[in-house]
């Protein structure tokens, strides 16, 4: 008798309405910084372009333990986000000529097809200044979300890259690359060549 009542509890108490609810989507809170640009003017490259204030320009000194191709190798290093945006450059016909660091550009981009779902190409042109390439906004679970190259069409190329020092967890990050773009954009619309000496 003591079995059947044991037996007749635990039937009652597994049939109670305790089933776990999924809980709403949330994600982390972000603190985003205020929006405000400085001038990138290095000796070092041959172009001058704004950029945040809470970011630091880091001077690629080593590319896989060598010397960097060209001096102007550097991150714009985002701590808020532990982000970069990977920027190198090199000057046309030295070593390799506009079609091959184009089709450079587009290969790397492509590279990330693997695991995107989109690509967004958004071709770039301000003539006044001399300034032609292509952006491109890749969706999905890609390592990087954003990239982009600047061109005069003659003597300069420059690429660049956005990566997080996370996982790519393109819904948590979302945010974040949105408002990191608009610093990019800012970074395309104000990019201008240095005069030719």
């Amino acid at each position: 008798m003591g079995i059947g009542i044991a037996v007749s509890l635990l039937a009652l108490t597994s049939c109670s309405n305790n089933a776990p609810t999924p809980r709403p989507r949330a994600f982390p809170k972000v603190h985003y910084p205020q929006k405000a640009y400085q001038r990138f003017d290095a000796s070092y490259c041959d172009f001058t372009f704004a950029f945040p204030t809470y970011a630091r320009i880091q001077q690629n000194t080593q590319f896989f333990e060598e010397k960097p191709e060209h001096p102007c190798w550097f991150d714009i290093y985002i701590p808020d986000f532990d982000s970069r945006i990977h920027c190198s450059y090199y000057p046309v016909g030295d070593g390799k000529s506009l079609e091959e660091l184009r089709a450079d550009a587009f290969e790397l981009v492509d590279w990330h097809n693997k695991r995107a779902n989109y690509i967004e190409e958004i071709p770039i042109r301000n003539a006044s200044k001399e300034v032609y390439g292509f952006a491109f906004r890749i969706t999905g679970p890609a390592a990087s979300p954003y990239q982009f190259f600047l061109t005069d069409r003659q003597n300069h190329f420059l690429r660049g890259a956005l990566y997080f020092n996370t996982q790519a967890r393109p819904d948590s990050l979302r945010p974040v690359v949105s408002f990191l773009v608009k610093d990019i954009e800012q970074l395309i619309e104000t990019f201008a060549w240095k005069p030719r000496s």
